[in-house]
């Protein structure tokens, strides 16, 4: 008896890790549907980005699929920021460990920016890199 009840939390432990996982799998799987209209996209617990021309979508995954999905395009960007722990860092020098990383997207005609949150900072610096150089792409194309 006492054997089985030292047995009971384990078994607990283990449908509960089933179910986590089974959710991350649903989420994995809607993000696959979402991100096939997209040139370029990104996964991760914390946010799905997506990049069609010069257009950005980014929102938050769910076993249902993306939600406060935002769309806004990149000719309305002032500046593309890799932020580690609230600090501004090189994107071709980024630093090894931080807490929070984040891509802030400055806008032109106003103060506001969007925040993308990333879990790894490598994967934020190869963004903030293929971004900015797009942003520089469109800036030198001449105006119709």
């Amino acid at each position: 008896m006492e054997r089985g009840l030292l047995w009971l939390p384990l078994l607990v432990m283990f449908f509960w890790l089933a179910w986590q996982g089974s959710k991350e799998y649903q989420k994995v799987e809607a993000y696959r549907t979402w991100a096939e209209q997209f040139e370029r996209a990104k996964y991760d617990i914390y946010a799905v980005l997506g990049q069609k021309e010069n257009n950005i979508t980014w929102g938050k995954p769910t076993p249902q699929g993306p939600i406060k999905l935002e769309t806004f395009s990149l000719l309305d960007i002032k500046q593309i920021q890799l932020l580690v722990d609230e600090k501004s860092v090189d994107v071709n020098n980024p630093p090894e460990k931080g807490r929070s990383i984040e891509l802030e997207f400055l806008f032109s005609e106003s103060t506001n920016s969007v925040r993308v949150p990333f879990t790894e900072i490598p994967l934020a610096a190869e963004w903030g890199k293929f971004l900015q150089g797009l942003l520089q792409d469109l800036r030198s194309q001449p105006q119709q």
